[in-house]
């Protein structure tokens, strides 16, 4: 079964360029990751994009994963932007799901983009993952 896509292709692709361009001005090929030392500033550069074009590259960047892992054993949750699930596994129906990840908007972009590890994030508290499916980091970067 595939993802129904709710952002078009062309729209979410432009969305995401524009967050990416966030991190490449940022980034230098010396330091291409987000550490704590430039994270506020990097993460203040996505505040001030569009609320629309910020939601539409999460929004696009979860079903992307979605399409790539297809499944509802994992939940990603990336208040207030959207939500989806993933991984083959054990089907839930009601409930809390077995795993669930949650993290930000401007981590959830920075991990699909390569910018921030799924090993930092987690172990900076950037992102919760509980469950036995819910390391993710084998799918990142997504772009």
């Amino acid at each position: 079964m595939s993802v129904r896509r709710r952002v078009s292709e062309a729209d979410g692709a432009a969305a995401f360029a524009q967050v990416r361009q966030v991190f490449t001005s940022a980034l230098s090929d010396e330091k291409p990751l987000i550490s704590a030392e430039n994270r506020a500033y990097i993460e203040q550069s996505f505040a001030r994009l569009p609320r629309g074009v910020r939601a539409t590259a999460v929004r696009y960047a979860l079903e992307e994963l979605a399409t790539l892992t297809p499944g509802n054993s994992v939940e990603v949750r990336v208040p207030p932007y959207g939500v989806t699930q993933c991984i083959a596994g054990p089907r839930h129906t009601r409930g809390t799901p077995p795993s669930v990840v949650e993290t930000s908007g401007f981590i959830w972009c920075a991990l699909a983009a390569g910018a921030l590890t799924w090993d930092d994030a987690s172990a900076s508290g950037l992102l919760t993952a509980s469950g036995e499916r819910s390391n993710l980091s084998r799918y990142f970067p997504l772009f």
